[in-house]
């Protein structure tokens, strides 16, 4: 598809920010939890088969492991131009990646690599995992570090299971997890009776690197991710649903899918018995500038096994005011409260959507103007929340 006249139209009209067309992504595995604002007909809108539609992914250039029946463009963020035409940021990144988001992270990478989201689930999910580099690179696969924060807009009600589970209790053994994977087909495997559930408030989060098993609850989550879908479900049945074996064994190479001893191999021993798994991976949150009439601060940071990966901030802007940023690099942006303007761009945060709609509360702003600076103006009556990632290395040393 040649979308060079219709991107340059966007990036000229836009100032170096592209308008986002809402990605809303099905998962047959869980249960909507009806918080991200879209309409209440339209949350099994591709049909029960599919699933509900319980995520939206933000700037994605990723597909998901949505199995035969996912359309090809499934999970990939368009871009909305002026004149009227969609192409999608995976298609831009290809055709200016210099200018969309940095000349080094395209040729270190050969894509925008970081998937934002956000994912609303009526219970908790099956305790998982997600297969390190080494691990995932025999499924000709990648590695799928992911932080999260509990936006405390999207947040209303917190659903049947607000807590999550993190890791194994010291103590575990690598005998008592085999025997949960043994047990598999006999009914719930009881993984979760060596594991502990976490109780994180509202507007704070959580890192979790590669081989950490964790169960996501029922608050409503802005994920940041490395951009792939890869993972291992360790838990045989949530809340009297089937978690089947093929979910355990998706990104494990063929001839290993019957072999446990492999399956444990996924599994980073050390880090999941680390008896101080909360001071290690929680993510408070800390403050860059908080200034009279604004915040920003960083809510996903730190580092997934020493490498910098991706990162997120908060911008908190008050009613009437107006203020330049300047980001050290491209970033996905997702409005979450209030209404003005991002550079030239009406930004107005939705409370009801229907599937296939336009909205005004997403947007990517290339590695050029980030880096070059931008305006963001709050011409509302309540603060101006805007949440928006970054790819790798875009941290502070």
């Amino acid at each position: 598809m040649a979308i060079g006249q219709s991107l340059d139209h966007a990036l000229n009209s836009g100032d170096g920010i592209l308008h986002m067309f809402p990605c809303w992504v099905p998962r047959a595995f869980a249960v909507p939890g009806r918080r991200l604002r879209l309409a209440e007909d339209d949350l099994y809108a591709l049909g029960t088969e599919r699933g509900g539609l319980d995520e939206r992914w933000l700037s994605s250039t990723t597909n998901p492991a949505n199995g035969p029946d996912m359309p090809p463009d499934e999970g990939l963020s368009y871009v909305i131009a002026p004149d009227g035409k969609r192409f999608t940021l995976r298609d831009a990144v290809d055709e200016k990646p210099g200018v969309i988001i940095g000349s080094q992270m395209y040729e270190r990478y050969k894509r925008w690599p970081t998937l934002g989201k956000m994912f609303d689930n009526q219970g908790a999910l099956p305790f998982h995992l997600h297969p390190d580099a080494e691990h995932a690179a025999l499924v000709g696969e990648v590695h799928k570090p992911e932080a999260y924060y509990f936006p405390p807009q999207y947040n209303p009600r917190l659903n049947d299971f607000p807590f999550t589970f993190f890791g194994l209790e010291p103590g575990t053994t690598k005998e008592d997890i085999r025997r949960c994977l043994e047990r598999w087909n006999k009914g719930d495997n009881g993984i979760l009776d060596y594991s502990k559930a976490y109780v994180f408030p509202i507007g704070t989060g959580w890192f979790t690197p590669p081989g950490i098993l964790h169960a996501p609850g029922s608050l409503v989550t802005y994920e940041i991710q490395w951009g792939t879908d890869t993972f291992a479900m360790f838990q045989s049945i949530v809340a009297g649903k089937v978690v089947p074996y093929d979910l355990l064994v998706k990104d494990v190479p063929q001839d290993k899918k019957h072999d446990l001893d492999y399956v444990m191999e996924l599994i980073d021993w050390d880090a999941n018995v680390n008896p101080n798994l909360r001071s290690t991976h929680f993510l408070p949150g800390k403050e860059d500038v908080n200034a009279e009439h604004y915040r920003d601060r960083w809510i996903i940071y730190g580092k997934s096994r020493g490498e910098d990966v991706f990162s997120a901030k908060e911008l908190t802007l008050e009613p009437g005011a107006a203020v330049t940023i300047k980001d050290p690099g491209a970033c996905g942006v997702i409005a979450v409260q209030g209404r003005g303007k991002l550079g030239n761009h009406p930004v107005e945060t939705p409370t009801y959507m229907r599937f296939g709609q336009e909205t005004l509360d997403e947007f990517f702003i290339t590695y050029e103007k980030a880096t070059a600076g931008y305006t963001v103006t709050n011409d509302g009556v309540e603060p101006l929340v805007l949440l928006r990632h970054f790819g790798p290395d875009c941290q502070p040393a």
